[in-house]
């Protein structure tokens, strides 16, 4: 039976009505007023209204050129990683064909959609590997016109940001942020036509935004606060673990942090050195509260257990530190990325291993994975009949459509059957 070291709070009382206020009113004014509503929301929320939130050629030069020898080597490692992973991604999906029988061929091929847009957030922390997450695949995958918009920082262009955009490979760079640039980019304006889906994290405001917006353009996720689960057993290091865990609390305050283990001893050490590493963690005010109200210990008695309890929580990021990291990634099934091993931190896949950081939340990870290269690509399926295909699957097709009463569609398929001289199923209604 699970025994709790330490019992994550409820959540906190959200104000999700007044979020859902502001983002409606922002999308219905830019509906009416595009960039003229655009300018003014970015002014009040942003303290940013450019002569045109377009980033130019000139400004990328002059980027690329304000952004050090140390940091542009550093965005194009994750860079060629994260492209080799969504290449090979890509290279797994294949187009096919196959006769079921003469006369019958079925196909499937896959098409990139048209335009999509990429939102990089800037707020604590302007994340320059969410640039590379949410560009790259789209790329890859070979969409025509990909646009990217991220907020301005202090003012000014964020200048990692905006040449991590540039290399990755957008086509369209906009220094925009926030719901106006959700809106914008969802349902254009006079100087931003709209993109087909939107990916990319963002604070509650643009998850919103991105809910209330979806149908009239798909999203990549309904993105909720970060979360990590490390299963950790009597091998694992404490000071690794309890490292891991304020790593994902510096997110934010409603970030989630749990640790399952097999052993009690190895809980209570971590909750030691948790407190311990607090205090030197330059970002200790938001992790301590993030540990305090949304951190969990659990001590289980068997792998078994702590397969079950791994699968209810489905997190976001899921670290295995045990000694036999293989059973569990043959057998965990819900979650958004796997971390085997115990030199394989979250850190690393955020940032730039190659796999992609933007994941499902809140226990999406039940019926969900990540972004991918497939995020940007439509399975289309077509179908060609000859005649005595039509001959065999036509009389069973019919019979099908009288069954449920569909007589319009049954007289589509007769007239064919007729027009070709094969035999009209007798029964015409069935219910």
């Amino acid at each position: 039976m699970a025994k709790y070291l330490k019992k994550m709070s409820p959540r906190m009382a959200s104000s999700r009505a007044q979020v859902q206020e502001t983002v409606s009113e922002v999308i219905e004014s830019i509906r009416s007023e595009g960039d003229a509503a655009v300018r003014r929301y970015s002014q009040k929320f942003d303290n940013w209204a450019p002569a045109s939130f377009a980033v130019t050629e000139e400004q990328i030069a002059a980027v690329t050129k304000a952004v050090s020898d140390i940091d542009r080597q550093t965005i194009n490692f994750a860079q060629d990683q994260i492209r080799r992973f969504a290449q090979k991604q890509f290279d797994a999906i294949q187009d096919f064909e196959m006769e079921m029988f003469p006369g019958v061929t079925l196909g499937q091929k896959t098409v990139p959609i048209n335009a999509s847009g990429s939102y990089v957030p800037g707020g604590t922390y302007p994340i320059t590997a969410s640039a590379n997450m949410s560009i790259i695949p789209p790329v890859v995958a070979g969409v025509k016109r990909v646009v990217a918009v991220t907020p301005p920082f202090k003012s000014a262009l964020p200048n990692r940001s905006i040449y991590a955009m540039a290399t990755a490979g957008a086509h369209e760079i906009y220094c925009l942020g926030g719901v106006q640039a959700v809106v914008a980019m969802a349902v254009g304006t006079e100087t931003i036509k709209p993109v087909d889906i939107i990916a990319g994290p963002g604070n509650k405001y643009v998850a919103e935004a991105k809910r209330m917006l979806f149908g009239e353009v798909g999203i990549d996720l309904f993105a909720g606060p970060s979360e990590v689960l490390i299963i950790a057993d009597h091998t694992a290091d404490p000071v690794i673990v309890a490292a891991d865990i304020l790593a994902q609390c510096e997110h934010g305050a409603e970030s989630e942090a749990v640790l399952i283990t097999l052993s009690e001893d190895l809980g209570l050490k971590v909750m030691l050195e948790i407190d311990k590493q607090l205090l030197e963690l330059e970002t200790r005010e938001v992790a301590s509260i993030c540990w305090k109200n949304r951190g969990e210990i659990v001590v289980v008695e068997n792998h078994e257990e702590a397969l079950e309890l791994g699968d209810f929580y489905a997190s976001e990021h899921v670290e295995i530190q045990t000694e036999n990291v293989d059973w569990y990634l043959k057998n965990l099934t819900n979650y958004g990325s796997l971390f085997l091993g115990a030199c394989t931190t979250v850190a690393l896949g955020d940032k730039g291993i190659g796999t992609n950081h933007i994941l499902p939340t809140m226990k999406a990870g039940r019926y969900t994975g990540g972004v991918s290269v497939g995020k940007f690509l439509k399975t289309l399926t077509y179908q060609t009949l000859e005649p005595k295909g039509l001959k065999y699957v036509g009389p069973y097709c019919s019979m099908s459509c009288g069954m449920e009463g569909m007589v319009g569609h049954q007289k589509s398929i007769d007239l064919r059957l007729e027009k070709y001289g094969f035999p009209v199923p007798e029964v015409k209604r069935l219910v």
